[in-house]
């Protein structure tokens, strides 16, 4: 289950360290699975419990946009905008470098009218109108508010990059199967979270095919 909003006198967001343990890049013993190196396409959101951080109101924005640079560069994953169509949908969330953070939350980050999308010819643009659909079922995580509010996030330092099986209703419900965080992991130029996601399907190919190969009589 995804990490919630607590409400005291401001919005509090649980740390890292209490959501349930999940393959990550270090774990290079734990192959990802089959239907995620199956995958073909990938939806990027920003985090929806991230808030925007008052002195860089555009961080997440630029840290998807990033990523999805980053992913079409790569190459392997189409970039989709549709949650429910994606194989996978990653979320992205920038880190300010300190462990308590003043930021707005409920901001309008994923209302976009554009794009980046790879093709045979490189990257076009393509087009969105308003929100996309909730990836998390209402009534799950912060309260639906209306309009911005004022939020503290505790533990959300380092840039943050977590993969989500796609093709059901709500994704984001159910536990990431990758997770990623590190100083600066979603800047570019080389956006290492995603370097380190391309390391974890490349050694998990090789891990399974090993495995294959074994048990050949």
């Amino acid at each position: 289950m995804r990490h919630t909003l607590v409400t005291l006198s401001v919005f509090l967001i649980t740390p890292l360290a209490l959501l349930p343990p999940v393959a990550q890049a270090k774990n290079k013993k734990a192959p990802l699975t089959a239907d995620v190196l199956h995958a073909q396409t990938v939806l990027v959101v920003i985090d929806p419990q991230a808030g925007e951080p008052v002195t860089d109101p555009s961080a997440n924005r630029n840290a998807r946009n990033d990523v999805e640079q980053a992913l079409t560069k790569w190459g392997r994953y189409r970039v989709v905008l549709d949650g429910e169509t994606a194989d996978l949908v990653l979320t992205v969330r920038r880190g300010t470098g300190r462990s308590v953070t003043p930021t707005v939350g409920n901001l309008p980050t994923d209302n976009r009218p554009v794009i980046f999308q790879p093709n045979d010819g490189g990257v076009r643009a393509g087009q969105q109108r308003g929100r996309p659909p909730d990836l998390s079922q209402p009534g799950i995580g912060p309260p639906q508010d209306t309009g911005p509010r004022p939020q503290t996030e505790v533990g959300g330092s380092e840039d943050t990059l977590e993969v989500y099986r796609g093709g059901v209703q709500y994704p984001l419900d159910a536990p990431p199967i990758w997770r990623y965080s590190g100083k600066d992991a979603l800047r570019p130029p080389k956006v290492p979270a995603v370097e380190q996601f391309q390391k974890a399907v490349d050694e998990s190919e090789k891990i399974i095919a090993s495995q294959q190969k074994q048990k050949k009589p």
